[in-house]
């Protein structure tokens, strides 16, 4: 082989590389890791079935607690 031959090869190799890099990038850069990631940690998660009824109950008497607990200040005191 000629050393013409093999510079042609190389830039022949350069253009489909240059052509080709978006498609290389969306894949195997920085972006498709972090993607990868997330799609990992959200597999991980659940929903978690709401008893919105006893919960708002529960929400309502602790929240009344806390008011009942709260120190106030008399206007005639001061």
């Amino acid at each position: 082989m000629s050393w013409l031959y093999i510079a042609l090869l190389a830039l022949a190799i350069a253009v489909v590389a240059g052509a080709e890099w978006p498609r290389f990038e969306s894949r195997l850069g920085s972006d498709a890791r972090r993607r990868r990631e997330r799609i990992k940690r959200k597999s991980s998660l659940h929903v978690v079935p709401d008893d919105a009824e006893a919960d708002a109950e529960d929400f309502a008497a602790s929240v009344e607690r806390d008011l009942a607990r709260l120190p106030t200040i008399d206007d005639g005191e001061r």
